[in-house]
């Protein structure tokens, strides 16, 4: 595995808030936030709005969770915020989510996307130990990682991490 060197020099981790369970006959793609997740997103993109973190670039997985995710950032950063829908991030490998965000020329990527990988991501990205010093319990639900490229060392460091 490969860790993307800038840009971007941001990298932002956004897991998809709280999804409802399934109905009888629905696909886990297809599932959309409850009504907890959609306060939650509402919430974690004004946080990261009041905080100044605004992404250059919105790459969200298809699935409907994600996209519900998406659409409050979106809401919440403004309407001119570029936002791509990727198939791939929804069934993706850490692989795939470090190739998405290398191939991007913006200074700021968000990646709104799913657990594992988005925890496994984060781990990639700043090691295992600040992973568990950071996130002893795990990625939350509508969880935002703030990640930055430390030139001087030529490494990634957590700057901050937004919760509900």
């Amino acid at each position: 595995m490969t860790v993307p060197l800038p840009p971007p020099n941001r990298i932002y981790l956004l897991r998809h808030a709280e999804a409802a369970r399934a109905e009888p006959g629905q696909r886990d793609f297809d599932r959309p936030l409850n009504e907890k997740g959609y306060g939650d997103a509402e919430i974690i993109a004004d946080k990261a709005a009041d905080k100044g973190y605004r992404p250059d670039l919105l790459i969200s997985s298809t699935a409907l969770r994600c996209r519900d995710t998406a659409d409050a950032v979106h809401r919440a950063m403004g309407l001119t915020l570029d936002v791509c829908y990727v198939d791939v991030l929804y069934d993706a490998t850490v692989d795939n989510y470090i190739e998405i965000v290398d191939a991007q020329d913006e200074a700021a990527v968000m990646l709104v996307g799913h657990n594992p990988t988005m925890e496994q991501t984060l781990e990639a990205l700043i090691g295992q130990k600040a992973m568990v010093k950071a996130l002893p319990h795990g990625f939350p639900t509508a969880g935002l990682a703030v990640i930055d490229f430390d030139a001087a060392a030529a490494v990634w460091r957590l700057t901050d991490f937004v919760v509900v």
